[in-house]
């Protein structure tokens, strides 16, 4: 499987799986997910939804976000290792965190969003495009913009 990647949760009783690159990889220093990670952020992956499987149970704790669309994070329920979210504003794609990756090296950070929550000990790269909130519109095209600039 050369262009896609596969991960696990802590104690191997979930795997995932993706036949598809990331298209799109991200920090996000919102406060969900800081807490939810035990971390000053979490790094997500964006997957067509079609492209990824899950095998193992997988508990969710679901939460609006600012934008008021439901975000579901999944999680192993023996272990407790976060492992993907879905979002009800982004149908049809998935979000796994780069943390569960059996080759790290497959999460290439291309953004930071809501870098105005990031904690002063969490630094941001300075090369990365950083955005205060949450971008609206095609994240692909706010990049650029952000890269342009």
């Amino acid at each position: 499987m050369s262009s896609g990647f596969t991960g696990s949760c802590l104690c191997g009783a979930v795997k995932l799986e993706s036949t598809v690159t990331p298209v799109l990889t991200a920090h996000c220093h919102c406060i969900d997910c800081r807490k939810s990670s035990g971390s000053g952020h979490c790094t997500h992956m964006m997957v067509p939804e079609q492209a990824f499987s899950v095998s193992g149970d997988v508990a969710f704790f679901s939460r609006a976000a600012d934008s008021g669309n439901i975000v579901s994070r999944g999680f192993c329920p023996a272990c407790g290792s976060p492992l993907y979210s879905t979002n009800a504003g982004m149908p049809g794609m998935v979000f796994p965190r780069a943390s569960c990756l059996d080759d790290p090296e497959i999460a290439k950070p291309a953004i930071a969003v809501y870098a105005s929550r990031a904690p002063s000990w969490d630094h941001i790269d300075p090369a990365l495009p950083a955005v205060a909130e949450m971008p609206q519109g095609d994240p692909q095209q706010v990049i650029a913009e952000k890269a342009a600039n």
